[in-house]
């Protein structure tokens, strides 16, 4: 696993209920301090959780050099809303550094691969062998067993487990409490219903329910 350099001020994305969890593994993992949030749906000076917002993300280039900000994190916790997020920050600092966030009381192993951008929260197990792309959301008591790939934008919820060799494709969520059992593959942008089981893979674009679970239905593409 990649060793995070200590910086001084960054910046929260966002300002609902995944922030506020965000903030406070930031809080608890002592690494960046919070200089404020960054919400284009708030008023600037509006308070959450105790931190201000200064204001949306297209003031990002002026925010950065009045607040003297070194980096930033994204709490939102839809994927795709989170991607979109990305790439407006990107586009206005291509090289904006966004850093990952990890729990103290998460357990993550030594042969672990986490990217930018990722956030893992309080209880979370990564297991040996496994790689967690850009962007990905690790949930609370949620379990990635060995050898497993999140690939960017995907997300587990919390009490979701997956056994050993699983891959999410890109953008997909694993509901609460669901369970996928060894080598299963699941496509890009599936949604694997609450308390699921699966047995087998899935294709892009499907909505997985049920235990045994089942494909019951495509989502609509997005561009």
């Amino acid at each position: 696993m990649q060793i995070q350099t200590l910086m001084n001020n960054i910046v929260l994305f966002g300002s609902a209920g995944h922030a506020k969890v965000v903030a406070d593994i930031v809080e608890q993992e002592g690494l960046y301090k919070i200089a404020g949030l960054i919400d284009p749906n708030q008023p600037t000076g509006a308070e959450f959780f105790g931190y201000k917002i200064l204001g949306s993300d297209d003031e990002l280039p002026l925010l950065i050099k009045k607040h003297h900000i070194e980096g930033g994190v994204i709490g939102i916790g839809d994927n795709w809303v989170r991607y979109l997020t990305a790439q407006n920050i990107l586009n206005l600092v291509p090289d904006f550094c966004f850093i990952k966030a990890v729990h103290p009381a998460a357990q993550i192993a030594s042969r672990v691969t986490l990217k930018r951008g990722t956030i893992v929260a309080a209880g979370a197990v990564i297991n040996s062998g496994s790689e967690i792309g850009e962007f990905c959301l690790i949930n609370t008591l949620s379990s990635v067993d060995h050898d497993n790939m999140f690939e960017d934008y995907s997300s587990i919820m919390p009490n979701a487990a997956t056994a050993g060799h699983v891959r999410v494709g890109a953008f997909s969520l694993l509901g609460m409490g669901a369970s996928i059992l060894q080598k299963v593959h699941i496509g890009k942008h599936t949604v694997v219903g609450a308390g699921s089981v699966m047995l087998k893979s899935a294709g892009d674009y499907s909505v997985v329910i049920g235990s045994p679970a089942k494909v019951r239905k495509t989502r609509d593409k997005l561009r």
